[in-house]
Order: C-alpha cells, then structure tokens, then sequence
C-alpha cells in the first residue's frame, strides 16, 4: 500500500470512528449470529420463487423480516466487494474492496491481483498442498464477526469461494474455509490458522467430494413450475453438459477429474454440501453454546455460476434456488436443534444481482452487448498518439479500471488530451460514461447517482485512473452473462431477517447491504467504528 493511500484510508478510519456510536454490551443477545451471503441473487427471485419454496427460504420470506427496496450505491458490483461490504457495514471506498482482482502498480513487477492476495500469508491445505498465498491483508477495515470475536466469540465461515469465506471473515477467524483453486480439496490460510482446523479435517475426511461422482442434477419441481425455456438464448453451460437438462456429474471423459469438481459446483450439490458443513461445523465447534454470541458465516456461490452460465431467466437457476431453498432448510433444523428457536438471528442478502443474457435482451428488443476491451483500449490509446506523439499511454482494462502507463496520466492532462482520450472511448459501444480519478476522488456525496456510484467503488492506488461505467445490458463477457455494473439487475437484492430480535414483516424502506452488519451489531452490543450502513431498527423488537 501506498503512502498515500495508507494516509487516505487512516484519514478515512479516524472520520468514521469520530462519528460512530460505539455500542454498550447488550443486557440480552443472541446465542448466534448466522450470516448467510448467496452469490448472485436478484431481489425479484423472491417475487418470481417465492411458491416453489417450503423450507428454509420460506421460512425466511414467511417468518421473517422481508426488506424489498434493497440495492447497492455503487459501481463495480462483484463478489469480493459486495461480501466485504456486507460484513463490514461499509462501502468499498472505505473497505478498500474495490473488485475481484485489481492491478498492482506498486510492485517491482506490477501485476493483476486477487483480492484475496497476502503476502503474509500462506495457503493452510486439507488435501494437496498449494503454494498460494491467500488472506484478508487487503480488506482495510474490521468486519463484525471480528469485532465479536474480539469481545470472546467463535467465528466460523465457509464457501467455495476463497474471497467470499475470508470477506465474511476478516481479519480473524476460528474456521475460515473454502474451495482450492484446483477444486478437489478444502483449504484456509495462517492468516486464520497455522494448522488444518481438526474439526473442519473430520468433517472433509468424513465427506469426501468425490461421492457425488455420477449423481444427475435433474428438476426438482413439476415441470410445469419451468416457464422458462430449457435451453435459452447465449446459454454457455460448463464443459460436458448441453443447456437442457439433465445434467449428469460425470466428467467431460466419465471420470473424476477437473471438468467433474467443476460441474459439481455448478450444481444443487455443492450448496447441500455447503449448509451439511456448516451445520456440522456449528455442532463440532459449538457455536451459540457458550457465555458469548458466536458468528457462523455461509456463502452459497454455485448460484452465481450457474447463473453466469444459464442466465437469470433459465430453468436451471429456477432449480438452482429450489434446491437451496431445501438446503437452508436442513441448516435451519440443525441450528434449532443445537442453539434453539428463536435463540439465534439469520441475516441473508447477497453480493449482487445479475443481467440477463445480452442476446436474450436483444430478441426482447432492449439494448444489449457485449463490450469489447481491446476496442476501447485501442480507442484510447491512437487519439492519445495523435495528441501527444508516439509511445505508449494505455496499460490495461482491468474490469471496469483503465490504468495508464507510469506518468501517462498526469501527462494527459498536461497536454489536455484527456478529453478526448475519454471521448474516443465513451464513443465504443455500450458505454455509458467513463470517470477520472479526479472526478471520482470526491464524488462519493455527488447527486450525480452514476458519478457517486463510481466514486463509492473508487480506491485510490487500486482503482484504475478511468472507471468505465457500462450502459444497461452490455457487460464485459464473452459469453453467458455477468454483473458489475450500476443499473438495477446488478445492484438491487433481497434482505431477509430472521430469529432473535426480529420484528417479521415486509418492509419496503429503502436500505443497502452494508445495512446488515450495524442491524447484527446492534443486536449484539458490538462496535462498528467505520460502518456507513444504518440499523434496520424497524424489523427490530
């Protein structure tokens, strides 16, 4: 980190802290906090999936505290960011999550970087060992479950996905899980544990992935529940299956190897999987059994894949979500049996929504694409030659980041060619508009909602010098869909409340994910010193 970045953030931190309420212990708290995140869910899957259900999202819609009018403020709307944001209570340019990956100038070999890069740390493997270093060293602020855990909690989080278990996390945890890279074993980091976790060994030892080898994943429901089409419009289903069901889970070659871990994941199987660990995780380590609130983080990302792959309007994620409605289900009934009904709150969201499939918008007759980064960066690059000479001015697209060359900026602005290097590129289809550092390092209390929405995803030193904001339907992805762009299908999500403390009821307050972790701190007596979120106080008893 910069020392100018480094200032910024403890600028940032110190303002936050002087205006937050730091709150008393609670007289009375729940046993547990359970924090459940799902990758990829539209807050209109409630409306649409809301009959096919009859456990556990059920309960949760039914029992619960249902916040319709729930959407993110900012840009880059991807997982690493939206599950830092829920966990913290804050938006990424406080958190620093500013994307997935992010290109790393202050290296002596700049390169592209996962959020979850640590150079402090090392991979902690409970099958075959890896060399990578993945941790929580980029996230700059605390999230909830490690200001409780500060004050005496166990906290335990899972997921596929690395940047999703340690997001939820932070800087700390008990039990830090999620898939390798390779997808055929289970590993945390010495950021979280310098031996493998014995409860989380006994569980993986017990429960091999392997035993899902040759099951079909095939409807659930009756298939008059499926009015959408079986095999839709630019589905790019993963390798050795087609876009109509079923799907079988036996490799591209009728072995386990790398094509069968990733149909597993992309199937109801890993999510069962997922909510069986958790449970048992809660049951081995006994979560909400002690003198403190204890925190269970979980999320759920095979339906962001399936997602990407099938689209939002697909027979397949209709399913997806039946069957995940059962597996929350399963873990509900555990956790009644182990901590209580009514003993523990559940707060659900999720880190983004998603777009449909460009090409299905387009049969629809809305406008949609696919964005080509070559083509804008070549935009860029030839009007800055013609402006300023011969050389090199553009380094890279990164997402939505466009990074200059070292000096190339500031040397735009010089020779006042931005303007047009901006223009040259905003011309290329489906650009909505392209922001400047400068622009963005102040707008993020802007009434311009596009510019504030980029400035609220802007952090310095990380973020590229331009941020490009998509027009609505047109997405950087070859094929499939995606998300991260500022319009509804991207930034608009459920909250769900549920258990101690909860008022049920639909609220339609308007209210954003980083609302979650001041509404569980609240509940639990703990500190939030950085959050932006509020407390939903109205679901609150």
């Amino acid at each position: 980190m910069t020392k100018t970045v480094l200032r910024r953030v403890l600028s940032a931190c110190a303002l936050a802290a002087a205006l937050s309420v730091v709150l008393p212990a609670a007289e009375a708290a729940p046993k547990l906090v359970v924090l459940i995140v799902i990758d990829q869910m539209r807050a209109d899957y409630v409306d649409r999936f809301h009959d096919d259900w009859s456990a556990g999202l059920r309960r949760l819609v039914d029992e619960g505290a249902w916040f319709t009018n729930v959407n993110y403020p900012y840009l880059d709307t991807v997982t690493c960011a939206g599950h830092a944001t829920v966990s913290t209570g804050a938006f990424p340019h406080t958190h620093g999550i500013e994307g997935n990956t992010w290109f790393d100038r202050t290296r002596p070999q700049p390169a592209v970087i996962p959020c979850t890069d640590d150079q402090r740390a090392r991979v902690v493997s409970y099958g075959k060992e890896a060399a990578s270093r993945t941790g929580p060293a980029n996230l700059m602020i605390p999230s909830l479950a490690e200001q409780m855990r500060g004050n005496g909690s166990k906290v335990v989080t899972l997921a596929l996905k690395a940047r999703s278990a340690i997001m939820l996390a932070g800087h700390s945890g008990d039990a830090v899980t999620w898939i390798s890279e390779s997808l055929d074993g289970w590993e945390t980091s010495t950021s979280f544990a310098a031996q493998p976790v014995p409860e989380v060994k006994a569980f993986v030892a017990a429960n091999p992935l392997d035993a899902d080898f040759a099951k079909t994943w095939d409807r659930l429901l009756p298939v008059s529940k499926y009015t959408e089409a079986d095999a839709g419009l630019g589905e790019d289903p993963t390798k050795g299956w087609t876009s109509t069901f079923p799907h079988v889970l036996n490799g591209a070659n009728g072995r386990v190897d790398t094509s069968y871990y990733d149909q597993w994941q992309h199937s109801p199987f890993a999510d069962a999987y997922v909510a069986r660990m958790a449970g048992a995780l809660a049951e081995s380590m006994k979560l909400g059994t002690g003198t403190h609130t204890d925190f269970l983080g979980v999320s759920f990302s095979s339906p962001d894949l399936v997602g990407h792959a099938f689209g939002p309007n697909s027979q397949e994620i209709r399913d997806m979500y039946a069957h995940l409605d059962r597996s929350i289900g399963t873990l509900l009934t555990t956790l009644d049996r182990l901590v209580g009904p009514g003993q523990y709150v559940v707060a659900l969201s999720a880190d983004h929504g998603v777009t449909p499939i460009p090409e299905q918008l387009r049969k629809s007759g809305r406008d949609a694409g696919r964005l080509s980064g070559s083509r804008i960066l070549n935009a860029g690059e030839n009007t800055a030659v013609r402006a300023m000479g011969e050389g090199k001015y553009l380094s890279r697209l990164n997402g939505i980041d466009i990074y200059f060359e070292p000096g190339m900026y500031d040397k735009a602005k010089r020779h006042k060619a931005l303007k047009g290097i901006i223009g040259a590129m905003a011309k290329e289809p489906g650009v909505a508009r392209i922001f400047t550092a400068d622009e963005l390092a102040n707008g993020a209390t802007s009434k311009d909602r596009e510019l504030r929405a980029a400035a609220l995803s802007y952090v310095p030193g990380r973020s590229g010098d331009l941020i490009l904001s998509p027009k609505p339907g047109w997405m950087f992805s070859a094929a499939g869909t995606t998300h991260g762009s500022a319009t509804a299908d991207d930034q608009h999500v459920p909250i769900l409340l549920f258990g101690y403390g909860v008022k049920p009821g639909k609220y339609t307050t308007a209210a954003t994910p980083a609302d979650v972790a001041p509404t569980l701190a609240t509940l639990t007596g703990t500190a939030l010193p950085n959050a932006e979120g509020k407390a939903l106080k109205e679901a609150l008893r």
